[in-house]
């Protein structure tokens, strides 16, 4: 394995550790800063319209500069968001660290993939960007849990502490460990950097579809699992202390899926993300039926996790290749994810407010990620290289 994967999994692995860790601290930062649990949970909320927004805006704005620099400046911002996050004396400041630890998230990834995927023979490309991705996986099993032991022990602060100690290692890493000519274009004018060129790149009708199935197959998923603690207390019968190693079972098919569906895009992509969003809405819908059973809800939890995230290399390898592999199609991808997280968490919870129990979120989950499905069925049939 190249040594600057591990770097890039690295930095995944502490922009990972943001997003996810401030969920177990809620309640000790709202009683520090004085605020209520609604104004607390926009730190959260904030992060992530921001990630959306910033994965566009960032890509975009560094399009005709040299990738590893630019990794490394998006990774220096990510250690100023978290200290000024450590050191915030109002919640105004700290919500100023979450931005701006925020804007360097989707770009990150973007570039990244693009980055990583110029590391290792085109075949293998999907495998090397499930590498990065490792980082956030690993994050998503360990950040909750890491963020409350440490919170418990040392105070909320020293989590964020902590994670600017992990983003400088990541700095440095990329610094030694990623090659200057990794993720350059193969084409060196600056016509092919610039934001024109990559805006025609992004018309082709493929590179639609495929952020439609990405928004789709990440909004069924989060939309199931932004309810989770709810399915599991009022309906299978778990107790609230159960919640936490529940859902390090679900990270952990997370770190299971990212890796397995790298590989099996590198074989067949277009089969490889058919497969994984069918056996997603079979999932979430059988789960919607058994939740009340506590082992059932236990294995289909894990399989959520397994099938939720094998798409998302073969979608960043897909997108990148049907716009020609200019970053601002990247960059484009994690938008769509923060958006399709955005649009599931809405619709979930309002089938809830609607009365139809803390099942809902489950089938609700499933009808999205079918019409990902069908999105990506349509893509795959006939239309590859046509242009919108």
């Amino acid at each position: 394995m190249p040594a600057g994967l591990v770097a890039l999994a690295l930095g995944g692995f502490g922009i990972g550790l943001t997003e996810f860790v401030i969920a177990g601290l809620l309640p000790q930062v709202g009683r520090s800063l004085a605020v209520s649990e609604a104004a607390a949970g926009w730190l959260i909320s904030g992060y992530a319209l921001t990630v959306a927004v910033g994965a566009i805006a960032l890509t975009a704005a560094t399009a005709g500069l040299p990738r590893k620099p630019v990794l490394f400046g998006l990774v220096v911002l990510f250690v100023l968001g978290n200290l000024i996050s450590a050191v915030a004396p109002s919640y105004g400041v700290m919500m100023l660290g979450r931005v701006i630890a925020a804007l360097c998230h989707g770009s990150f990834f973007g570039i990244g993939s693009l980055v990583a995927r110029s590391l290792v023979p085109p075949e293998r490309a999907s495998r090397a960007v499930a590498v990065m991705f490792a980082g956030l996986t690993v994050a998503n099993v360990l950040g909750v849990p890491f963020g409350a032991l440490v919170g418990e022990r040392w105070g909320w602060r020293a989590t964020f502490w902590a994670i600017t100690g992990i983003g400088v290692v990541a700095a440095v890493a990329i610094a030694v460990l990623v090659p200057g000519w990794a993720g350059k274009p193969e084409v060196e004018s600056g016509a092919a950097r610039a934001l024109s060129a990559q805006l025609r790149a992004m018309r082709s009708r493929q590179v639609w579809l495929t952020l439609a199935a990405t928004a789709l197959s990440y909004g069924g998923m989060f939309g199931a699992f932004s309810y989770l603690a709810y399915t599991f207390t009022e309906v299978t019968g778990f107790s609230d202390t159960d919640v936490a190693w529940l859902l390090v079972v679900y990270g952990s098919g997370l770190v299971v899926g990212n890796l397995a569906g790298g590989r099996g895009a590198d074989r067949n992509r277009d089969l490889t993300l058919i497969a994984s969003l069918a056996a997603l809405t079979a999932t979430l819908a059988l789960f919607g039926l058994l939740a009340s059973s506590p082992t059932a809800s236990i294995v289909l939890v894990f399989l959520t996790g397994v099938f939720g995230f094998a798409p998302v290399p073969g979608m960043i390898t897909r997108v990148t290749d049907a716009a020609q592999g200019v970053p601002l199609a990247a960059g484009a991808n994690v938008s769509a994810s923060n958006v399709g997280n955005a649009l599931g968490a809405w619709l979930g919870g309002m089938a809830i407010s609607a009365g139809f129990g803390y099942t809902a979120p489950l089938y609700v989950g499933a009808a999205i990620v079918l019409a990902g499905l069908g999105t990506m069925l349509f893509a795959a049939h006939g239309t590859a290289g046509q242009e919108g």
